[in-house]
């Protein structure tokens, strides 16, 4: 493993990720989906699988709810290229079903090691799936927006997939809203490492 340079750590991880064969997913995908963007992006999106287009193309968030994230960050004033973009499980799960949990974990170790390579300063989640692991026991109807401060002197904010905006159409000018907000946040000082807490409105910086 490349030590010390995120550029070659993250080809090694993708190299990894491709030949990976810890789950059963691995069985009916056409192409595992390691993530891509900037390997130091302060700003770190987690999704939930890859979709039938991801599966083809080997690349995350390029079919319909790909088009409305890159949509959105540009009517943000950020580049898709600027930010990473991933999955917690880097295999399409059969019929875009939800990943069953002893699949995320089999991925677990994945998201890890491109989060430490990486570095981020803030990690949005995208979809109930991927909020789980850093807001455990919330909803996201209910949290959306909301920021908590993290392991390794980052936060956390939680985001509907972008699936769901576009089957609730009405949502978009929020959403919108949320985005634009991210890039101030991301550009913001690190909270202190020791300041992250288990109650989520210690960690909440703002709600919408």
């Amino acid at each position: 493993m490349a030590d010390g340079n995120p550029t070659e750590t993250l080809q090694e991880l993708a190299a990894g990720i491709r030949a990976c064969e810890a789950c059963q997913l691995c069985a009916g995908r056409l192409q595992a989906v390691p993530g891509e963007g900037n390997p130091r992006a302060s700003i770190m999106f987690v999704g939930e699988g890859p979709g039938a287009v991801e599966d083809e193309q080997g690349r995350p968030f390029v079919g319909r709810s790909g088009q409305l994230l890159t949509e959105m960050l540009a009517e943000a004033g950020i580049p898709r290229s600027d930010v990473f973009i991933t999955n917690v499980v880097k295999c399409r799960p059969p019929g875009n079903r939800d990943p069953l949990p002893e699949e995320i974990q089999a991925c677990r170790r994945w998201l890890d090691r491109q989060i430490e390579a990486i570095n981020p300063s803030l990690i949005v989640t995208l979809g109930r799936i991927s909020m789980s692991r850093w807001f455990p026991g919330g909803r996201i109807t209910r949290i959306q927006g909301q920021v908590r401060n993290i392991d390794g002197g980052r936060r956390a904010m939680p985001l509907l997939h972008p699936a769901a905006v576009l089957r609730n159409w009405g949502l978009r000018s929020e959403y919108a809203g949320m985005f634009a907000r991210l890039a101030r946040l991301a550009n913001e000082p690190r909270p202190d490492p020791a300041s992250a807490e288990d109650d989520l409105s210690q960690g909440t910086l703002f709600d919408l």
